[in-house]
């Protein structure tokens, strides 16, 4: 090669051995975020939106699942590529009615740890304020869907009215009744009586029997079992329905296909796997469309009969809202 040519290449070979420099720290720029983005997901319903909030998941042990083998409820698992603990989502759900702003559960807010608490930042996400919220409807009383109802002491929807069962209220709420719980049962009645304090103080809180409408197009129907007075919701709207069921399935791999495996935290497990195949069969006959506080999210989907008292899940598909 001739002095002349050398010299030539010189600043085009200088030049990219600056490039190989650079290039790993340029690269090293972007590091991996590491947090998913808030989750919402929309489906009219008639007239009605309504959003599927992502609170967080929680890890639920096999163990808790009971009236099935081990070793059935292991093969059940893996069918559906699941292992023990299987992560479980919490979701609440959003409704607006075009005239009021209806939250079905809170999710856990701070009572579980870091995994939850997501409802108000995918509320927001959605596009709406939890200011903005009207009435809070409450499936049950159990800490993962009235966590989310309070911080540090206050109502996180301050303008909301909040309801409950008579049957659930009477319950959580009673002291008589938390006085004489087991030791290892008392966390759950402060969970529920702290959720719905500022609310109670404020004249905000009120219970319901029976299966009128609550709010126009919204109306409780029983589905105890899992607690005392759990309610599910069902929503009617120009002639279509959806039915928040809230804690009627906790493991999705395994209750669909053995709906009468119940869990621990069951109040009366043989009222919560009747309630389970009274929904099971009403919702797969009518083939109603169906919100589940702890389904794979967004939770929303139908049933389908199986036959021989078995059952899946079928979920909806993702699709745009029609303007």
């Amino acid at each position: 090669m001739s002095i002349r040519l050398a010299r030539g290449l010189a600043p085009f070979v200088l030049g990219l051995s600056v490039l190989g420099a650079v290039a790993p720290a340029a690269r090293a720029e972007a590091p991996q975020q590491k947090t998913q983005v808030p989750g919402y997901y929309r489906q009219m319903v008639g007239t009605f939106e309504v959003t599927a909030l992502y609170d967080g998941q929680i890890m639920l042990d096999a163990k808790l699942l009971k009236n099935a083998s081990a070793t059935d409820i292991q093969k059940l698992l893996a069918r559906q590529f699941r292992t023990t603990p299987t992560p479980t989502a919490v979701i609440a759900f959003l409704i607006n009615t075009g005239e009021r702003l209806v939250l079905v559960d809170a999710g856990a807010g701070r009572f579980f740890g870091p995994g939850l608490g997501q409802v108000v930042p995918s509320l927001k996400a959605a596009g709406y304020q939890p200011e903005q919220v009207d009435a809070v409807l409450l499936t049950h009383l159990h800490g993962d869907h009235v966590g989310g109802l309070v911080q540090d002491g206050q109502a996180v929807f301050p303008k909301a009215t909040v309801y409950a069962s008579a049957g659930d209220a009477g319950h959580w709420l009673s002291p008589d009744v938390a006085a004489k719980a087991p030791e290892g049962a008392q966390r759950f009645f402060k969970m529920a009586q702290d959720g719905v304090a500022p609310y109670v103080k404020a004249g905000a809180f009120k219970t319901f029997s029976g299966d009128a409408e609550i709010l126009p197009g919204i109306a409780p129907v029983k589905s105890h079992g899992h607690t005392p007075g759990h309610t599910s919701y069902l929503l009617q709207s120009r002639g279509q329905q959806l039915l928040v069921w809230g804690d009627i399935v906790h493991n999705a791999a395994v209750q669909f296909a053995r709906p009468q495996v119940t869990i621990e935290f069951d109040a009366d497990s043989k009222q919560a796997l009747a309630t389970r195949l009274k929904l099971f069969g009403w919702t797969a006959k009518d083939a109603l469309l169906v919100a589940g506080a702890h389904l794979p999210f967004p939770g929303l989907g139908q049933v389908r009969a199986d036959g021989q008292g078995r059952f899946s899940w079928v979920p909806v598909d993702y699709a745009p809202i029609a303007p």
